[in-house]
């Protein structure tokens, strides 16, 4: 039996708020379905609960961009094939569709209905460690590319987040996120 090794599997919180993260248009799109016209303003009808909901979407998008960009350090790598998958990132919007049926803050069934599907998604994300599958990534300009790199005489192929092509033949920085996962560095 093989035990995945613990340095390469994200701690749960940082898995959740790129999960969050990934929902985070999702979460938008049902605050503003939530909004009352018949009010002057404008305003949600569930006001604390739909400002909850922004403020965390929005934080877990801010904290997940700002952590890609900032890594800088790590593996240096010679890319020796390299193919976009960035169309993989489209297997989140499936979900999407839960923004075209009524989802009314006051419900308590539905919210935790919605809570539960949400659950079931992040541990199958978790632990297939695609939480970096990430659509607000790509809107950023990340790009998930299938690539085959050296370093030194043992030839690797993974998953590489990154904002510019690969080259083949050229040198890069890679950080290993998980055992098939990597992030270009800048």
């Amino acid at each position: 039996m093989t035990t995945i090794d613990p340095s390469l599997r994200l701690r749960p919180w940082a898995s959740l708020m790129l999960f969050v993260s990934a929902y985070s248009p999702l979460l938008i799109i049902l605050v503003i379905k939530d909004l009352d016209p018949a009010h002057p303003y404008l305003l949600p009808s569930h006001p604390w609960l739909s400002i909850a909901v922004v403020f965390v979407a929005i934080g877990c998008c801010i904290a997940t961009l700002s952590a890609v960009r900032n890594i800088g350090d790590g593996l240096r790598v010679e890319v020796t094939k390299s193919s976009n998958k960035s169309g993989e990132m489209f297997g989140y919007t499936i979900p999407y569709i839960v923004a075209f049926v009524r989802v009314d803050f006051g419900d308590w069934q539905i919210i935790v209905s919605l809570a539960i599907f949400l659950a079931m998604l992040f541990v199958i994300a978790y632990r297939t460690q695609t939480v970096f599958v990430n659509p607000v990534l790509a809107l950023a300009g990340y790009m998930l590319i299938d690539c085959t790199f050296k370093r030194g005489a043992i030839e690797t192929q993974a998953l590489v987040i990154t904002r510019t092509p690969l080259k083949i033949g050229e040198s890069y920085t890679f950080e290993r996120l998980s055992h098939y996962l990597y992030v270009a560095a800048r």
